[in-house]
């Protein structure tokens, strides 16, 4: 199984032909996959429901939307990001005919009836980080040992995204790169999607032996950040090696977390040496990796009960409240499902 950073659409929704911008491309990406009529009647009511939402009772907020393609399976992820009052009762607001806002109640409970998949965290006061996934009809895959989640913005005033990434799983195994181009922009991307390229072609070499390639390759562009992470549950570890300013964390259900090591320099430019790490992994455990548009500072500890929740969840929760605000972010989430 592959998933890859996939071009995103992201909208913030302020008004409603905002909403309705949403409702467009969100029908764009469903006619790119071959939808159904009723599947993308689904998509469309979902998220129209989800902006309408946004607009009632956060003031607005943002939208991101993000194919989902692996092998036999393919849909269409929106995560609702918003800095609202919250939902006092989670469980109540998604019961159709429940409303505070004195409407008839159908939204959150329409994106449950309607979705293949949902899960929100929210907090009074916090705000709230809703995901909805709709998948293609009739469409068949082995259920993945890993979720993986993911918010990839470019900054603003930029067209292009200089992050990008991708996950591998393989052999029982699952491998993470992120990449952050060097800058912003377009050139910035070039060099991230030259990296995530080369690693969906190589994704059986050790990690030393990636990086180094992937140093050779990227000499013609502007050189980039990359990170990259195995997770081996047979042998319990976590293998990781880093150049540049690439987080990464391991995050057990118990125990402390584990910070791991990158080393300085450039992919393409900079590379005094590069080793591999290795970090012990439990399952259930959580990989969190992310460029340095998300502030080094993050933490967790404001958020009760977040870490059971999908990793887009997560990783828009972090991507809304640690963003630096003036650089392309990236955040991805990837969790072991227990067997």
């Amino acid at each position: 199984m592959e998933v890859a950073g996939l071009e995103g659409d992201f909208i913030g929704v302020q008004q409603p032909t905002d909403a309705a911008e949403v409702r467009r491309l969100a029908l764009a990406r469903a006619s790119h996959l071959s939808f159904e009529e009723a599947e993308s009647g689904k998509l469309a009511l979902v998220v129209t429901e989800i902006s309408k939402n946004l607009l009632k009772h956060a003031a607005g907020g943002d939208i991101f939307l993000r194919t989902l393609e692996i092998p036999g399976v393919s849909g269409v992820e929106i995560l609702a990001v918003d800095k609202g009052p919250g939902i006092e009762d989670v469980g109540r607001s998604f019961q159709d005919g429940f409303s505070t806002a004195g409407t008839s109640g159908n939204g959150l409970g329409a994106v449950a009836r309607l979705s293949n998949s949902y899960d929100v965290f929210s907090r009074p006061g916090q705000g709230t980080v809703l995901m909805a996934q709709v998948w293609k009809k009739n469409t068949h895959a082995p259920a993945p040992r890993f979720r993986v989640g993911a918010v990839s913005r470019a900054v603003v005033g930029e067209t292009f995204c200089g992050d990008d990434w991708i996950f591998q799983e393989r052999a029982a195994r699952g491998r993470l790169l992120v990449a952050d181009g060097l800058g912003h922009g377009e050139h910035a991307a070039t060099a991230a999607r030259a990296s995530v390229r080369i690693a969906s072609e190589r994704p059986g070499d050790p990690l030393p032996a990636l990086l180094e390639r992937l140093h050779g390759a990227l000499r013609p562009t502007r050189g980039a950040a990359v990170a990259v992470a195995e997770i081996d549950p047979a042998a319990r570890v976590v293998r990781f090696a880093g150049i540049g300013n690439i987080s990464g964390v391991v995050i057990p259900p118990s125990d402390p977390w584990q910070r791991m090591v990158s080393h300085n320099g450039t992919a393409g430019h900079h590379l005094h040496k590069v080793t591999e790490f290795t970090y012990p992994w439990k399952s259930g455990s959580l990989l969190l990796m992310h460029s340095d548009g998300l502030t080094s500072s993050w933490s967790l500890d404001a958020y009760p009960g977040l870490l059971l929740r999908h990793p887009s969840v997560v990783a828009g929760v972090l991507y809304r409240d640690f963003s630096r605000g003036r650089d392309d972010v990236t955040v991805v989430v990837a969790k072991e499902e227990t067997p």
